[in-house]
């Protein structure tokens, strides 16, 4: 297998400051936060609206990347699952994949309505939800 590199293009700054503050899934009491990008990734923001709704991929950069197996939501008695079935943070990857909805734009940040992940998460990309009105972007 071949590796690659993935660069952040900014990060999350948010109220949450630790793993064990955020909540599991963002339907749970997830916070607003601001989306901080990298000056040279700010030109990939035009076109970006309040009201839209976007997929953000990050990096769980404090999850554990040796984990193949867990117990849901971590209750132990649950039977265990392999990692791909689950939402898991800790998985070889950490990948992850948050839907939110921008509230506001401020030049490089976006804040953002439903956001889990915790404060300096790293950002790797943006990608807004496709509807039928704006499938053609």
């Amino acid at each position: 297998m071949s590796t690659f590199e993935i660069r952040p293009i900014g990060k999350v700054s948010s109220n949450l400051k630790t793993l064990d503050a955020a909540p599991r899934q963002a339907d749970e009491g997830a916070p607003e936060a601001w989306l901080v990008f990298e000056p040279e990734a700010v030109e990939g923001l035009r076109s970006i609206r309040p009201g839209d709704e976007l997929v953000l991929i990050t990096w769980l950069d404090r999850a554990r990347r040796d984990v193949l197996s867990v117990h849901p939501r971590g209750d132990v008695a649950r039977a265990p699952e392999g990692v791909f079935s689950t939402r898991s943070p800790h998985r070889p990857n950490p990948l992850g994949l948050h839907d939110v909805k921008v509230t506001a734009i401020e030049g490089g940040r976006v804040r953002v309505r439903g956001l889990e992940a915790i404060d300096g998460t790293p950002i790797v990309d943006l990608k807004p939800v496709l509807s039928p009105d704006i499938a053609h972007r």
